[in-house]
């Protein structure tokens, strides 16, 4: 079976990141933009980051651009504007594809058929939650705004 756990992704400062070392942990996958009409739900993903990282739970953030080129900063561009903007001290990983033959092995797993959403992001801030076992659990259109899956999230995290 095809878990997280299957997958390695660039951080936006280039080096590789096993997804494994996220095994045990309840993430959210999730494609951000800084120039997007969602771009406020980061302070919500740092709420939700700060509230409860200590019960093991992390936000990664994944830049994309594919969406009206929202997205269109560099690394550090994105970095500075996420800190300084917002506080954000999840995991912001290197911009790039979540759609379409460009798209990482990640995102072909969270769209594809195995993953019972077998559809491609239709936009940015398309969420992804995943359990302590790196399964794929549930997938939130970006309307959702990050307080609207606590319930979800408090269900995996065991309380």
């Amino acid at each position: 079976m095809t878990t997280l756990a299957s997958f390695a992704a660039n951080l936006a400062d280039g080096r590789s990141q096993p997804l494994a070392d996220y095994l045990g942990q309840v993430v959210l996958v999730v494609n951000t933009a800084s120039e997007c009409g969602y771009t406020r739900q980061y302070q919500g993903l740092q709420e939700l980051q700060a509230a409860l990282a200590a019960r093991g739970f992390t936000v990664l953030a994944f830049p994309c651009n594919q969406f009206g080129g929202q997205e269109p900063g560099s690394a550090d561009d994105i970095a500075a504007f996420c800190q300084t903007r917002f506080g954000v001290d999840f995991p912001l990983f290197a911009k790039g594809d979540v759609n379409g033959p460009a798209a990482s092995l990640l995102w072909q797993w969270l769209t594809g058929v195995e993953s019972g959403h077998p559809h491609p992001v239709k936009w940015n801030f398309t969420k992804f939650l995943i359990d302590r076992k790196g399964r794929l659990v549930k997938r939130y259109e970006p309307a959702a705004e990050p307080h609207e899956l606590l319930p979800d999230i408090e269900a995996l995290l065991g309380g």
